[in-house]
């Protein structure tokens, strides 16, 4: 999730410098004309009053033209002395040094000054009586020149402040506001704004924008609304289909109990030659052996581990065997078994692979698994591996070591009957087989 949220914000970012990069170009009004400018997104002259944007005496207007070649020119050192000097005229009018603040901020932006950038614009906004556009313009790039320098609370404020003046914002105002709220965890209020600007791009009848559906699906995720987070990914496998947005989509299926679709995600792209991650593959292995297909799991997990993406350790080799043996592979199921017995330090899994021995009717071998496990010790039911023991001792007629592992056995309650009754059962077979014997020995003497 970490590295999600973290492409998201890169994402955001990168929209950001470039908007704020394109929004601080410099625009100013001629010196002899007035004039009127409508606010971007606003509703036009017709439908809301405007403010006539005062006019620049052609002293500054010259001035600022200097300067504004200077720096178009990268000499911007001198560029901005050029506006160092403006800057010092005693008489220049609040326009006039809001024209000049502007230019200020747009050198230091181009200059990765940002602290500085800002500065300059809160001087831009200083100002009284600024034209509409001026103001909407300047507070706008403000408040992304704020979510450039991570103060996200600033952005936030200065954001809200743009939406009161402005009269008909653009989603990606909203989409702005989505992400100052996210940033400062107030995932609710980081909602709405986004809502409003999906409700605008879907009114349009457009696709809607990647980044702010990942901007909705992290907030559903963090509020742990994962019926609304399951839908927007939806529309991003459908827009913008990668294989991130599958596998996230997949795990919101985990959280909401629906495994089954969580597995037909993962085959979909295993099978696609998307699921590359061992700890992906082993997630779609134990789904098999979850929904009773066993077989599909063996076969990728012996894949997996030949291709050496998932690591041969204990439990990796455990699920391996225990997934040929539930798709009835017997033979297969061992050599895995036999290697992870090899790796674990007690006796367990020695004592499981006696029982698939003795499963095979490999009796020699079982007693032989059975030694090295209580070798190994740690075993949580020693009976039981006495009882296994006995058995398989007695298959290959080794009557008086069975009887000891039986009696052994006998020993734990839990065992007590059991071992009672193969005592009874292996002595009366070591004493018909030692009848047997005397009676072939008397035939051949008589």
């Amino acid at each position: 999730m970490g590295i999600f949220c973290t492409a998201v914000k890169s994402l955001f970012i990168r929209s950001v410098l470039l908007a704020c990069a394109l929004a601080l170009l410099p625009v100013f009004i001629t010196a002899t004309t007035p004039a009127v400018v409508a606010q971007e997104g606003s509703a036009g002259g017709k439908e809301r009053k405007t403010r006539k944007t005062p006019s620049m005496s052609e002293k500054v207007y010259k001035k600022l033209t200097e300067a504004q070649e200077l720096i178009e020119a990268k000499n911007y050192e001198e560029g901005l002395a050029a506006l160092g000097d403006l800057a010092r005229e005693p008489k220049l009018s609040n326009y006039e040094k809001a024209q000049l603040y502007n230019y200020f901020a747009y050198t230091y932006f181009t200059l990765e000054r940002y602290e500085d950038a800002i500065a300059s614009y809160e001087q831009v906004l200083a100002q009284p009586d600024l034209p509409e556009a001026l103001e909407t313009n300047s507070l706008y790039t403000l408040a992304q020149l704020y979510f450039i320098i991570e103060n996200y609370r600033k952005a936030v404020d200065v954001i809200n402040k743009w939406f009161a003046v402005t009269e008909k914002p653009t989603e990606n105002a909203y989409m702005l506001l989505g992400q100052g709220y996210y940033q400062l965890e107030e995932y609710e209020n980081s909602l709405v704004p986004l809502k409003k600007a999906y409700a605008m791009v879907k009114a349009r009848g457009d696709i809607p924008k990647e980044n702010l559906l990942l901007l909705l699906r992290v907030d559903y995720y963090n509020l742990n609304d994962y019926e609304n987070m399951l839908a927007v990914l939806k529309e991003l496998v459908e827009y913008y289909p990668k294989p991130e947005y599958w596998l996230t989509m997949a795990g919101t299926y985990s959280e909401l109990k629906r495994l089954d679709k969580q597995m037909s995600i993962l085959e979909m792209l295993y099978e696609a030659g998307q699921l590359e991650r061992g700890n992906q593959q082993l997630n779609l292995a134990n789904l098999y052996m979850l929904h009773e297909a066993p077989y599909k799991a063996a076969v990728l997990l012996d894949k997996g581990m030949k291709e050496e993406k998932i690591e041969q350790n204990i439990r990796n080799l455990r699920l391996l065997s225990q997934a040929w043996l539930q798709a009835q592979e017997n033979e297969k199921s061992l050599p895995p078994l036999i290697q992870a017995a090899k790796l674990s330090k007690d006796g367990e899994l020695d004592m499981r692979l006696a029982q698939a021995y003795i499963n095979l009717y490999r009796y020699d071998e079982a007693v032989a698994s059975l030694r090295t496990a209580f070798k190994k010790g740690g075993l949580k039911r020693s009976d039981q591996a006495n009882i296994m023991l006995g058995l398989a001792l007695f298959e290959i007629q080794k009557f008086d070591a069975s009887i000891a592992a039986f009696a052994e056995a006998s020993k734990d309650e839990r065992s007590h009957k059991a071992a009672q009754t193969w005592l009874g059962y292996v002595n009366s077979e070591k004493e018909r087989k030692k009848q047997l014997e005397e009676s072939l020995k008397q035939r051949r003497r008589s």
